[in-house]
């Protein structure tokens, strides 16, 4: 894709996070990988409803230089050591979404207990370490958050999600709330069942092997 096109995804995804109620005003950041070396961003302090591709801020993933008019998003780091870090992950959506933040606030690690959740996010949606924002150690904290999983909650501050496209990093975000209201809601009524390790590991392993197949043909 050019960096035009990439860029009209990243406000599309922006307006359509604001639409969903999974970001308010402007908060949040939406990112997706350029090439090897650089990634779109959104910017710092722009309200979603009037982002424009101008807008938007490239970051080289490796120096942090930036090229554009304004400031990239506060959380620029942690998207671009993501990209750094997993190769085959080209978007990332970060977000203060409802649910997933109260989980989080909570500091507790969200189990499997949804077949469509295992398959995307992984076998379990862990919570970091807290950090304050915009440090080394809030990225750190992600990455190993992240190890094996499409999504991770940043203790008392929100929720970050992955995919190897758009489309399948703002799913996850999707599902992510679903589950977190879930999770919240089964645990007034009892302990929320779980789904095995094994086979929640098993289905995450599915999914990727038949959703790259799929995706080459």
């Amino acid at each position: 894709m050019s960096e035009y096109e990439i860029k009209e995804i990243v406000c599309r995804t922006g307006k359509q996070l604001l639409a969903d109620g999974l970001v308010v005003r402007t908060w949040g950041n939406v990112s997706h990988r350029l090439d090897e070396d650089r990634m779109i961003i959104t910017p710092s302090g722009k309200l979603y409803e009037t982002l424009k591709p101008e807008d938007l801020v490239m970051v080289n993933i490796h120096t942090l230089e930036t090229v554009g008019k304004h400031k990239p998003s506060s959380e620029y780091r942690m998207h671009a050591a993501i990209c750094r870090k997993k190769k085959n992950i080209n978007a990332v959506i970060h977000t203060h979404q409802e649910n997933a933040s109260i989980v989080a606030a909570c500091r507790r690690e969200v189990p499997a207990i949804f077949d469509d959740q295992v398959q995307l996010l992984g076998p379990s949606v862990r919570v970091t370490d807290y950090a304050a924002s915009n440090t080394k150690k809030l990225v750190k904290n992600v990455l190993k958050a992240l190890s094996g999983r499409n999504a991770a909650l940043i203790a008392n501050h929100g929720a970050v999600c992955i995919g190897r496209n758009m489309d399948e990093a703002y799913t996850a975000a999707l599902l992510l709330e679903k589950t977190c209201k879930a999770f919240i809601e089964g645990e007034f009524l009892g302990q929320v069942k779980t789904i095995n390790k094994f086979q929640a590991r098993l289905m995450h392993e599915f999914y990727l092997r038949k959703y790259s197949k799929e995706a080459e043909k």
